[in-house]
């Protein structure tokens, strides 16, 4: 059926009123339909239009440009291993009711490159720009002004512009640079796993236009994630680092050196200052990056903010990520959308992200039918209107060409863009791997292709270029391979330099003043609670902060909340920023924090914050969207550009954090020991028991503690207002930096005895071990426990009047202060009965952790009170637990001395 097939003119003119009133209700074809000529001017009677003839063929040709771009990459030969096609049901004249007789009659087009132009003329421009080398989907973008520009640049050149022979030559240097690469350690290291780019070696003309161009465009910085393909390759012939080193590395000597673990030579990072032709510098870095792949990605973003943060606004556009990603996992992994879906929000954009997907259609042995539903692996990119360039693997200067307009599309318009570079994979998921095995045909195709530096010097060799030129360049390539081959690697830093070389690479324990004088606190109190006269607060903020500022004031019962605040403005006033970042966190999960005012008239937004941040100083306070390890990368790698800052994530409950494992176990946790990566991150998570199931309630303590090892975390269980406020100051104010687990309080935020004095912030400093306060003559009992189940525990000691019975909270389980826990169970020389008491049953919480270091102080295990072995963290009965919680209490308090 024709676009206006069986269509009366009555409809027709019933569909143009509607068009004149409500274009968005009418489909594109039909908005292309209306727009095709110039109605008023053309039929000025209103009736001429409505009959066959002229109108309803410049209408179906305004239809069929309307068509091409949209569609014509269905059409486009972008696969180097399938035959292109040259006919698609949808792109046909017929389907436009348009024939051979038509091809050349003049029409008049709007919105293209020329005003007249005969059908034939206009088929060409089509397909050569949409059909060729190169496919586009674009026309899910919604602003007209980004399409337009689109249009423009791709139709006036039909998408391959001319390149100069000099340039030409560069990109075939950059080909032969990439395969005698690869080539050259197949023959030095038979065997080892490289994640060859053979197949897919156009990667590196087109990294390299994408840096000179974003040069030429004002780029000075451009953060790079990628997983493994190529990712030496990217190394050695974009970044420049030396071959010796990436040779020393596969020798595996000894001879590169680093601190801690290390990693897999194929996770490694790298950075450079280059000098671009003009005189213009950009500096690159490699961020590391673990086998699961598209983790990389929000923390590539976050790390990008952070540097855009501190230069500020301009640098939206001059600081650039660009993330390498494959077909398998760009289609198959939620992290990829999750990391979408942040690049136009407030907090987290960074003003576009170029994407170049490595489509090496395969993943691992699982072709792409078995892989994802979606037509294209980009397919998921259109959920931001992203334009999407799908490109030959094999067509150099394709990719050059879509590499420079990606570029440029993000500069001007600070969006994302995406490149699918359609190529192969030569050998299978690794070089020990046989392909043949799952996908034989297909590495049949592969087997007997010539690799792309050779069909493209051919093809120059063809325009004219001298052969022996081509071979002499070969030669110079390979020689520097050889060369290097017999040095020894150039020494390189362990690490933590630039703004890192502030800071001490280990954790050393030390009492870090962090008191702030009872005047300033009362100042900022004060500050704090003060609004603009034109702003309406919701009542019940009024008293919130009321009461906030008489506790101050009075320098007592001052709650965790109010404990926080203080802790935020002391820090700001001290020039040290502040980003929050969390699902619901500007209130609160809990209705407690309220760090951002909303207007009840306006919803005009006021930060009291801002009032007492000193000049420059920055409270950045976000709610995330709904995810935990997008956004939690994300912060990850904010913090990790940002050692000077107090960087935050926190949980809407703490086991929520589970939805980030990931950035926990491969980043947060061993980002020092693997690749020297520093990061202060602070991440707070709910946790207690109050009867509201397994997922409200343990944010999983036990598996913080497992990954503890070699001061690489700390974890803290903090009891009362004054340890967190010093807490969070402590994070900034100590010599080094190390990722901080805050297990935070729910049911305690607004408990009676939760709370703290002024005197208590005004000196000191955070205390791992909180002593018990009683006489150690008296003692025959010993508790020992961290966190809110000590509230419950000193209410029944309080009512029983319990003076034989101690109570010692270990307020950081990690690195446990083992010597001031040893010192202060030493005092109670009398007691009988040492016991760990915790909510969490038995194969939670922090008891497996504990017990070694308890029994080696004691001489003994001590005894176990908390619940039994459980599957779960917690029942889902509030009843049940009632009757759980009350049975440890009592277990308790039925000691007596043994």
């Amino acid at each position: 059926m024709s676009f206006t097939g069986n269509i009366s003119p009555e409809w027709i003119e019933s569909q143009y009123i509607l068009w004149k009133e409500s274009p968005e209700l009418l489909s594109p074809e039909w908005n292309a339909f209306f727009q095709g000529f110039e109605l008023a001017e053309a039929y000025p009677s209103g009736r001429e239009f409505l009959e066959p003839g002229p109108a309803f063929k410049l209408c179906g040709v305004q239809s069929l440009i309307f068509r091409f771009r949209s569609l014509g990459h269905l059409m486009a030969c972008t696969d180097p291993l399938s035959p292109c096609r040259t006919d698609h049901p949808l792109l046909r004249m017929e389907e436009f009711d348009l024939d051979e007789t038509d091809l050349d009659t003049v029409f008049r087009i709007r919105k293209f490159i020329k005003q007249e132009a005969t059908l034939r003329e206009i088929l060409r421009i089509m397909r050569e720009t949409y059909c060729r080398s190169i496919g586009v989907e674009f026309m899910h973008i919604q602003e007209p002004e980004e399409r337009e520009w689109l249009i423009e640049r791709m139709e006036t050149v039909r998408n391959k512009p001319s390149f100069s022979t000099e340039a030409k030559l560069f990109i075939l240097r950059k080909l032969q640079e990439a395969a005698l690469f690869e080539s050259f350690l197949h023959r030095k290291f038979l065997g080892q796993t490289r994640f060859s780019l053979e197949g897919g070696e156009t990667l590196i003309p087109l990294l390299d236009t994408v840096v000179n161009h974003a040069g030429r465009l004002g780029v000075t910085d451009i953060i790079l994630g990628t997983a493994h393909r190529g990712r030496f390759n990217i190394q050695a012939n974009i970044f420049g680092r030396p071959f010796e080193n990436i040779f020393a590395e596969f020798r595996d000597s000894g001879e590169t050196g680093f601190i801690g673990d290390g990693d897999v030579k194929y996770h490694s990072s790298c950075s450079a200052d280059l000098a671009l032709p003009g005189g213009t510098r950009i500096h690159i870095s490699m961020e590391p990056n673990p086998s699961h792949l598209e983790s990389i990605d929000p923390v590539v973003e976050g790390k990008t903010r952070a540097r855009q943060d501190r230069c500020g606004d301009a640098a939206k556009g001059v600081v650039m990520p660009v993330l390498i990603h494959g077909d398998a996992a760009f289609s198959g992994q939620g992290i990829v959308a999750e990391t979408l879906n942040l690049s136009q929000l407030e907090g987290y954009g960074t003003g576009g992200t170029l994407h170049i997907v490595l489509n090496n259609q395969i993943g691992f042995t699982t072709p792409p039918s078995e892989a994802r539903s979606t037509q294209y692996a980009t397919d998921v990119a259109k959920m931001i209107m992203a334009p999407i360039f799908h490109v030959h693997g094999e067509d150099p200067e394709a990719v050059a060409h879509v590499a420079a307009l990606a570029v440029e599309y993000r500069r001007k318009f600070a969006r994302d863009a995406v490149i699918e570079l359609i190529c192969y994979r030569r050998h299978g998921h690794n070089e020990g791997d046989e392909p043949y095995f799952t996908q034989p045909l297909m590495y049949e195709k592969i087997r007997n292709r010539p690799p792309v530096h050779r069909l493209y010097a051919d093809a120059l060799a063809e325009e004219g270029t001298d052969i022996r030129l081509i071979g002499e360049m070969e030669r110079e390539v390979t020689a520097r391979l050889e060369s290097a081959f017999e040095k020894q690697p150039v020494p390189k830093g362990a690490g933590f330099k630039g703004l890192w070389s502030a800071y001490q690479r280990e954790y050393a324990p030390a009492k870090v003043e962090t008191g702030v004088p009872g005047k300033t606190l009362k100042k900022l109190a004060d500050t704090l609670a003060v609004m603009p006269a034109d702003f309406t607060p919701h009542p019940k903020i009024v008293t919130l902060l009321k009461k906030r500022r008489e506790a101050v004031e009075k320098g007592e019962n001052i709650d965790w909340a109010n404990a926080e605040s203080l802790s935020f403005a002391s820090l700001l006033g001290e020039s040290v920023p502040v980003r929050l970042s969390g699902q619901d966190s500007r209130r609160g999960t809990f209705n407690q924090r309220h760090c951002v005012l909303i207007d009840i008239r306006t919803e005009k937004e006021f930060v009291p914050y801002d009032s007492v941040a000193a000049r420059g100083t920055a409270f950045r306070p976000f709610d995330s969207m709904l995810s935990e390890e997008g956004v939690l990368g994300f912060e990850y790698g904010y913090s990790e550009e940002a050692p000077e800052a107090l960087t935050i994530w926190e949980a809407q409950y703490g086991d929520f954090a589970n939805g980030a494992q990931v950035i926990i176990d491969q980043f947060i946790a061993s980002g020092v020991t693997k690749w020297s990566r520093g990061c202060g991150l602070v991440m707070l998570l709910p946790h207690g028991y109050e009867g509201q199931g397994a997922e409200h309630t343990s944010a999983r303590i036990e598996r913080y503690l497992q990954l503890c090892g070699e001061n690489n975390i700390q974890v803290v269980f903090p009891s009362t207002p004054a340890q967190y406020f010093h807490l969070l100051r402590r994070q900034v104010k100590q010599p080094f930096r190390i990722p901080l687990v805050v297990f935070t309080p729910k049911s305690l935020l607004r408990h009676p005895l939760c709370v703290s004095r002024l005197d208590e912030f005004t000196d000191g400093w955070f205390q791992e071990i909180l002593p018990g306060a009683e006489d150690p003559e008296k003692i025959n009992v010993v508790l020992i426990c961290s966190g809110k189940i000590f509230f419950e525990l000193l209410e029944r000691k309080m009512k029983e009047g319990r003076e034989d019975m101690a109570i010692i909270r270990v307020e950081q389980l990690y690195p446990l202060r083992a010597d001031l826990l040893r010192a202060e169970i030493s005092r109670y020389r009398k007691a009988g009965s040492f016991s760990w008491v915790q909510e969490e049953p038995r194969n939670m919480g922090a008891w497996m952790f504990i017990r070694p270091y308890l029994a080696e102080i004691l001489g003994r295990d001590p005894a176990y009170i908390g619940r039994k072995e459980d599957a779960t963290p917690a029942v889902g009965s509030h009843r049940q637990h009632k009757i759980e919680q009350a049975r440890i209490v009592e277990e308790v308090f039925g000691l007596r001395p043994g």
